[in-house]
C-alpha cells in the first residue's frame, strides 16, 4: 500500500458540498449504526467531513486521529464554530495508535487505508480497540479510473479488502456507494468462552 500522503492545503475539498452528494455522512452512519450512547474513532479524520456530524449523534466522545497536524487544527475550528466539544484529538499514524482495548464502539476509516504501509497492523489496531461486536466502516477507492481520488495503482479492489479483513476476525460485508467508493462493514466477532 503505502500510496501519497493528502495535502492539507487541498483540505476545503473534503468538505465541498459536492462532496456530500457522492457519500453521504449521514448515510455512513445509518450503516455503522450510530447510536448515542457510541464512542467513536474517525481514524484520518482530516478536517473533519464524517467527525463533525458523527460527534452530533453521540452523547459520547469522538476521537479524531490523523497523522497531519493541520489537519487536525482545522477540525478543531470547525468544531469550535459548530459548538461541537465532544470530540478528542490525536495526532498519530495509524500503525502506532494506541487507543486501549475494547475502548471504542465504532469506527470509521475514510479513504486512508490505502496510504498506510502495514495494512494489516492497523485492521489488529482496530480489532483491539473494537468492543465485543463493535463495527468498523472501512472506505476505499474502487480501482476504477474517476474524476478524485488517488491513482489508479494505488487504490485496492474492494473483493482484495474482503481477502484482507478475513484474515482477521471480523465479520465482513461490502457496501457499494457508487462507482468509485466502497465500504466494507466490520463487525468484531465474539469469542465463545
Amino acid at each position: 500500500m503505502a500510496g501519497h500522503r493528502f495535502n492539507p492545503e487541498k483540505a476545503d475539498r473534503l468538505i465541498d458540498p459536492q462532496r456530500e452528494k457522492l457519500i453521504s455522512p449521514s448515510q455512513m452512519a445509518k450503516i455503522l449504526d450510530i447510536q448515542p450512547q457510541d464512542t467513536i474513532a474517525d481514524l484520518g479524520a482530516g478536517n473533519g467531513f464524517f467527525a463533525l456530524p458523527f460527534a452530533k449523534l453521540t452523547k459520547e466522545k469522538l476521537i479524531a486521529v490523523d497523522i497531519e497536524p493541520k489537519m487536525l487544527q482545522k477540525l478543531k475550528a470547525r468544531a469550535q464554530e459548530a459548538k461541537v466539544h465532544n470530540i478528542e484529538y490525536v495526532e498519530s499514524d495509524l500503525e502506532t495508535l494506541q487507543l486501549g482495548n475494547e475502548t471504542v464502539d465504532k469506527v470509521i476509516t475514510a479513504f486512508v487505508l490505502h496510504e498506510v504501509r502495514d495494512l494489516n497492523q492497523v485492521l489488529s489496531h482496530i480489532h483491539t480497540m473494537l468492543k465485543p461486536a463493535g463495527m468498523a466502516l472501512l472506505l476505499e477507492w474502487e480501482k476504477v479510473e474517476s474524476e478524485s481520488g488517488p491513482p489508479i495503482q494505488e487504490r485496492i479492489l474492494s473483493k482484495d479488502m474482503l481477502e484482507i479483513v478475513k484474515e482477521h476476525p471480523f465479520s465482513a460485508a461490502i457496501h457499494q456507494i457508487n462507482e468509485a467508493q466502497y465500504g466494507v462493514l466490520l463487525t468484531k466477532l465474539v469469542e465463545k468462552q
